[in-house]
């Protein structure tokens, strides 16, 4: 984009997503290129990725095969409508897909976005209770702190209040366990915390509450990523497992953040061996590439809804974009590069370097915490009293400025580069935050 076209530009239009508008558009941070591990922005500068565009761009950017896979795909076929029709594509990517999971987790529904992603396996989580003659079973319950996308199901259930408080009563029928940050016990791990497996008690007091008989579903998200990067404490999840079993409750995991290979392991499943019966994915499934989401489910989710006669349609759900061959293009793409270049377990051969680099900042100026597992890391700081978030946002602005983009989330710096970064990189972030961090006011 010429620097004419961005004088005369009309930035008023665009009402910015998760952004303070009123401030960016007095001074618009723009990118016009991106290639592996760096943005270019519109004045020419090159800054280094720290955290996967959204966390989704795993691959890093502009990867040819992705690329190619696209053109190729635009070209031949641009669009096949989802409901009574295929591709052959879609069903090839969720073969693949599924060949990711550990069994029974065999089959994939596809979405456009994490938010759908969740919608769509609480949806599931209803309808399956009630196909099976278990109708009572509609509750559902969320975390606080956590954040399950946008949509009207997945901020009932999600735990964040700023993204609640403006739009009303939400749905009914939701509670909420505790979040397991616990900052006392904790700061400063490294890799799972050793206290707060017992928060997950919780959940059998909820359940107490409103009976076993009247519940769908528990959503987490393995790790809590958009509130700050909350790793679970050891025992935590697998105490979750038990006790959604013992009274008949299905459990979700969210691996919109945590899914291809961001924890070292191809999904969270694998990493801390909890098998759900769903799994909400997205983001890292197209490299960020075309949008796209999918929800694994169970043979057992499956099959339950596949009576009565055949040609009735089993589950009256889905987008006109569900496995958009364009997107399901980008999908192939993406699994042939993560395949080719060992990503999906790259983070494991970097995490104890990635896990040293971000600890050294421990004593650093305005820092409370500093937290990682996989590829992931969280600096937590102190706020500045009275104006929460600020502090945090400076940093961001400044890092920026310096060359490497990170996100923030209240006083939380959060970090999730694409996995194709260099240890040399690596040492840039943290050299760069710890300049930017002893400016801070």
């Amino acid at each position: 984009m010429s620097k004419t076209a961005l004088a005369t530009n009309n930035l008023e239009a665009f009402w910015m997503p998760f952004t303070s508008n009123r401030q960016f558009k007095k001074n618009p941070r723009l990118f016009v290129g991106a290639k592996d591990m760096h943005y270019t922005t519109a004045d020419g500068r090159q800054v280094l990725d720290g955290t996967a565009g959204l966390w989704c761009c795993n691959a890093g950017h502009g990867r040819p095969k992705i690329t190619e896979a696209v053109q190729r795909q635009v070209a031949e076929m641009d669009y096949a409508p989802a409901f009574q029709m295929g591709h052959p594509a879609a069903f090839e990517l969720a073969a693949r897909l599924t060949a990711l999971m550990p069994s029974p987790l065999d089959h994939v529904f596809f979405t456009n976005s994490g938010s759908e992603s969740v919608e769509t396996a609480l949806k599931m989580a209803i309808a399956y209770h009630r196909v099976r003659g278990e109708g009572a079973r509609t509750r559902l319950i969320g975390r606080e702190r956590g954040y399950h996308g946008v949509n009207f199901g997945g901020i009932s259930v999600g735990g964040i209040v700023a993204n609640r408080k403006h739009f009303g009563t939400l749905l009914g029928g939701v509670d909420h366990i505790r979040h397991t940050h616990d900052l006392e016990r904790n700061a400063y791990s490294r890799g799972q915390p050793e206290n707060g497996a017992e928060y997950a008690e919780e959940l059998i007091r909820v359940i107490q509450l409103h009976d076993p008989s009247t519940i769908a579903a528990v959503i987490v998200e393995p790790v809590a990523g958009s509130t700050g990067v909350l790793i679970p404490p050891k025992g935590y999840l697998e105490r979750l497992r038990q006790i959604c079993d013992q009274h008949g409750i299905l459990l979700i995991f969210d691996e919109v953040i945590t899914g291809f290979g961001r924890l070292g392991s191809p999904f969270a499943v694998d990493h801390f061996g909890v098998t759900p019966d769903l799994v909400t994915t997205a983001k890292g499934i197209t490299n960020g590439v075309i949008p796209m989401g999918a929800v694994f489910c169970t043979s057992d989710i499956h099959e339950a809804f596949m009576t009565g006669p055949e040609h009735l349609i089993e589950f009256f759900h889905g987008y006109t974009y569900s496995g958009h061959p364009v997107a399901c293009a980008a999908g192939l793409g993406t699994l042939d590069t993560y395949e080719e270049e060992g990503l999906l377990t790259r983070g494991a051969e970097l995490e104890d370097y990635w896990a040293d680099a971000l600890h050294s900042l421990k004593g650093t100026r305005h820092v409370i915490d500093i937290r990682n597992i996989g590829l992931i890391g969280a600096i937590e700081l102190e706020p500045i009293a009275g104006e929460p978030t600020k502090r945090a946002f400076s940093a961001f602005l400044k890092a920026y400025d310096a060359g490497v983009l990170i996100r923030t989330t209240g006083d939380i710096i959060a970090m999730s580069p694409p996995l194709i970064i260099e240890k040399s990189q690596i040492d840039q972030i943290v050299g760069t935050l710890r300049e930017v961090l002893q400016s801070l006011d």
